[in-house]
């Protein structure tokens, strides 16, 4: 299993057989060249989209026709595209699993909000969210853009997620400190790693608090398209 960093809050998981690309941003993300968005999108096989911002959703319906590879994501969304946009998706919403061959992904709930600019204001196509996703014996739990929250318990409870994939730039999602309190009050993680962060300065810039922390959990700080591995 892999897991890369694709820059600010996208991931790409490599697991049971599949890649899972997670609110791919490319066009315009700073962290990611654009002479790597290949390599980044290489042998993808589904979309998982957590949420409508910009910086999660701006490159997924182009990549969905260009790859035909289906979103998945909230059923309402999902089914306007499918009608609209002539792709494919897999739609579902909180609580619902969904069965990929050698790994299943849950959608869990995440406290941020979610929309897009129009000309006549905010568009509000669904809600929030995070994943599970676990395969090869692991859980990983993919929180999206998400304050600290009581439902982390639940995840904890029904998922004991191995791994943490947690956003953590503060301003716009928990910051370092939140997440160290997260992964202290509800979670059992082995490995942790941040995300949603270094990519402008008004973001958080460095894990060290997570470090200093969190001393018996793993934390990775990645770097973008550095592959993170586990057995």
């Amino acid at each position: 299993m892999q897991i890369l960093w694709l820059g600010h809050g996208s991931f790409r998981y490599a697991i049971g057989g599949k890649v899972l690309l997670v609110d791919p941003w490319l066009t315009g993300n700073p962290m990611l060249p654009a002479d790597k968005h290949d390599e980044a999108i290489e042998g993808a096989t589904h979309i998982l989209l957590t949420h409508a911002h910009f910086d999660h959703v701006a490159d997924v319906l182009p990549l969905a026709k260009q790859l035909k590879i289906p979103v998945v994501g909230q059923y309402d969304l999902m089914t306007h595209w499918e009608a609209t946009e002539g792709i494919k998706t897999i739609g579902f919403n909180k609580g619902g699993t969904i069965d990929l061959g050698n790994l299943r992904v849950t959608m869990v709930h995440a406290v941020h909000s979610s929309s897009f600019g129009t000309d006549t204001g905010p568009n509000v196509p669904g809600s929030e969210c995070g994943f599970v996703i676990e395969g090869e014996g692991h859980s990983i739990y993919h929180s999206g853009d998400t304050e600290v929250m009581a439902d982390m318990q639940i995840i904890h409870d029904l998922h004991s997620p191995d791994i943490g994939v947690l956003s953590a730039g503060g301003h716009f999602t928990m910051d370092m400190r939140r997440v160290a309190y997260a992964a202290k009050k509800f979670f059992k993680f082995k490995t942790l790693i941040p995300g949603h962060y270094r990519t402008f300065p008004i973001l958080e810039q460095s894990a060290d608090l997570l470090v200093r922390e969190l001393p018996e959990v793993e934390v990775i700080e990645p770097e973008v398209l550095e592959p993170i591995r586990f057995t």
